[in-house]
């Protein structure tokens, strides 16, 4: 398969980066506040291998940011950085999906920690106001 990072289409860019679940996982538990190398292996059950390799990719990347906390023993935690923060959509677009197509029994939930609300993501064009999937698409790819 072709390098995904260096495609045209953005959405196989940004695949190339985030496109396996550790790594979306890693970012829904950078939201929640977790930022710890050990916090996240037990939230998420991943290998230490596995974790050091995904902080290394999207630290890399720059959706993360290294930052010690403590010099004696020496230990970072991996805070969001603004491309981190700006991720956060994407992954309530993928939660919406999922409540729509993929959920059944318990699921978890997210709430608006200020008014306490159940958030249900609705990912809209700019222009027109529409709700992306209500409207007929056209994708041009470059030549």
């Amino acid at each position: 398969m072709k390098n995904l990072s260096s495609q045209p289409c953005l959405i196989a860019r940004s695949l190339a980066l985030v496109g396996d679940a550790w790594s979306m996982l890693i970012m829904r538990d950078a939201h929640a506040g977790s930022t710890r190398f050990d916090e996240l292996r037990k939230n998420l059950g991943i290998a230490p291998t596995m974790l050091t390799s995904r902080l290394a990719v999207l630290t890399e990347e720059g959706l993360l940011q290294k930052r010690r906390y403590s010099e004696r023993p020496p230990r970072d935690e991996y805070v969001l950085t603004p491309a981190g923060q700006d991720f956060l959509p994407v992954l309530f677009a993928l939660g919406a999906w999922g409540r729509k197509h993929r959920s059944g029994g318990e699921v978890t939930r997210f709430f608006d920690a200020e008014t306490e609300t159940e958030i249900d993501p609705v990912t809209i064009d700019r222009v027109t106001g529409a709700p992306i999937g209500s409207r007929p698409i056209r994708i041009v790819m470059p030549r």
